[in-house]
């Protein structure tokens, strides 16, 4: 089990782990005096207008949970294979919770309009402002240090680099799409569970056939990326070419429930969390399409001398695991046990 090593590994870890101790306390917080005043007209009130409100605030400590968690175990995966390609779309991904706070914001806001009147603590929105504006304070905080440590952590993973890495400038940008690629999928799940979760707390029924679909979708998913980086590692043409049809039809799947949020008869169902549906649609459509274009590079790259520098193989210590990812030099002589790429 990998454990960090040096100042700037634990720096980031704790600093990942930190914030999302703050930000679900403030969140489990925020929830709790939004549950305690909801009373039963709150209830009728959003079932009549048939907009689920009382359901935006959980939605958002459950994304929350499920959000810091991943990081978490992202900042692990991409330190233990000292990938700095990993920790850089880590930043990138504490901008996009930053921004999901501020969407937060204002759909609480909303929220607790439309159910004025029917809430037992009439000042509710000045007890959640403080902690709705700290949150999104926690994030920025928090971006800021793990963009400077991220820039240790460069120049420290470069060190190994630098001892190991191969003279072939070709293969060596054969093996950092590669790597993108890898790191991609990790944050195609994310964007994709997480509009799945608002998707099936607010606006599906779970009477309605699409909740069990939505639900299945999950697993399948699950399975598809895994598939597209063991096919990848593999060199399998035929089974790239059924991913990135997969790719595709996700693509038009995230499409039409962009287009259906604003347009048709179930527009209404949409609006407690259109917004950050919609932020998390877009997203995930960008990602997607990024995906297919890496995707089909990778492919472009098979049977060119790449598969034996990311074939699996035994380490003999948990010091070598670190390097399980990078890529040694087979130009002269046998192939080390570890190398890394940037």
């Amino acid at each position: 089990m990998y454990k960090p090593n040096t100042l700037w590994t634990w720096a980031f870890l704790l600093i990942v782990f930190v914030q999302a101790i703050i930000v679900l306390a403030f969140e489990a917080y925020a929830f709790a005096i939004f549950e305690e005043s909801l009373t039963s007209q709150s209830f009728l009130v959003a079932q009549n207008d048939v907009n689920a409100y009382t359901k935006t605030i959980p939605t958002f400590l459950t994304l929350y949970i499920f959000g810091m968690i991943y990081q978490l175990v992202l900042v692990w995966d991409a330190l233990r294979l000292k990938n700095t390609i990993q920790v850089i779309g880590l930043c990138l991904l504490n901008i996009g919770l930053l921004i999901y706070a501020g969407v937060q914001w204002d759909q609480l806001n909303t929220a607790t309009e439309m159910l004025q009147g029917t809430l037992s603590n009439q000042h509710i929105w000045e007890d959640l402002t403080p902690y709705l504006i700290a949150i999104p304070c926690v994030l920025g905080l928090g971006t800021i240090l793990m963009s400077v440590v991220a820039w240790r952590l460069y120049d420290e993973f470069a060190w190994t680099i630098y001892k190991h890495i191969s003279a072939d400038l070709r293969m060596k940008r054969r093996y950092l799409t590669f790597q993108i690629y890898i790191a991609l999928l990790k944050f195609d799940f994310f964007f994709f569970l997480g509009f799945t979760i608002q998707f099936l707390v607010v606006v599906v029924s779970r009477t309605d056939s699409e909740f069990g679909l939505t639900i299945a979708a999950v697993p399948i998913t699950i399975i598809i990326l895994l598939m597209a980086a063991f096919w990848t590692r593999r060199e399998n043409v035929f089974g790239m070419v059924f991913i990135i049809f997969l790719y595709f039809a996700a693509l038009a799947y995230f499409i039409f429930k962009l287009v259906r949020m604003y347009y048709g008869p179930k527009v209404s169902t949409y609006i407690p969390v259109r917004k950050s549906l919609t932020a998390f649609a877009v997203i995930t459509v960008i990602l997607i399409v990024s995906t297919i274009g890496l995707a089909i590079s990778c492919m472009l790259n098979f049977n060119k001398g790449l598969k034996p520098h990311i074939a699996r193989r035994k380490v003999e210590s948990e010091e070598e695991k670190g390097y399980m990812t990078e890529m040694p030099n087979l130009a002269n002589g046998p192939m080390p046990s570890r190398m890394t790429i940037d």
